[in-house]
């Protein structure tokens, strides 16, 4: 199931993931996953349930198997099968070293889309309830964009999961189930894309708080 939550600078998007990562204080409410509350359980088991995909993903001094399965928890094969959907499993086979290639500090020896391709292949590794992308297409080209894409809709791993993205480029949500506009830190909007963009005879919805941004970004056409 893919979610995409939108909305202006400041409105509150990323903040609604820290809130999954208990990065921030909850005052009031709950966060439940699969029938469990999250804020019941102890900060490594909630963690544990989530997977993140930043903006500018970090990787750790070592090797690549380090990076993917630090507690070796998994065997080989599934390690180069996490890197084959992740579409990164050819530029990693190039090394002679293969799984020990060497990460220099904070990954300075690959590029941001090759770090975004690694942080996703760790998301498919650890099979995660909910992948959270955050932004992860505002420092990329656009063919590693397609990538990324390409392997949320079609990698076995992360059928069963739930994506939600934090989008700058809304094309990125587009195929999304549901849409979630935010502002000032609360939901404004909700619904699928295409019922947020178009009214019933396919014009416009001009009512519509994504249907604006998505006009203002110059992506409607699109």
């Amino acid at each position: 199931y893919k979610v995409g939550i939108c909305g202006r600078t400041g409105s509150g998007k990323s903040s609604s993931l820290l809130a999954l990562l208990r990065l921030n204080i909850i005052t009031a409410g709950d966060i439940v996953l699969d029938g469990e509350s999250l804020l019941a359980l102890d900060l490594q088991s909630a963690r544990s349930r989530l997977s993140i995909i930043p903006q500018d993903p970090h990787l750790f001094s070592g090797t690549i198997r380090f990076n993917l399965d630090p507690f070796s928890a998994h065997s080989d094969t599934e390690i180069w099968g996490a890197l084959q959907d992740a579409h990164i499993h050819d530029h990693i086979k190039a090394d002679p070293l293969g799984l020990s290639a060497l990460v220099e500090e904070s990954g300075k020896n690959f590029s941001v889309g090759q770090r975004q391709l690694l942080s996703l292949a760790r998301a498919i590794l650890r099979r995660s309830k909910v992948v959270l992308m955050d932004e992860v297409t505002a420092s990329i080209d656009y063919l590693t964009d397609r990538l990324i894409q390409e392997t949320i809709r079609t990698s076995p791993a992360l059928r069963d999961s739930t994506i939600i993205t934090v989008a700058h480029r809304l094309r990125t949500i587009a195929d999304s189930d549901l849409i979630v506009v935010v502002q000032a830190g609360e939901v404004i909007e909700m619904g699928a894309p295409g019922t947020l963009l178009l009214e019933s005879k396919g014009q416009a919805n001009h009512n519509s708080e994504f249907t604006r941004l998505v006009q203002e970004s110059n992506e409607y056409d699109e």
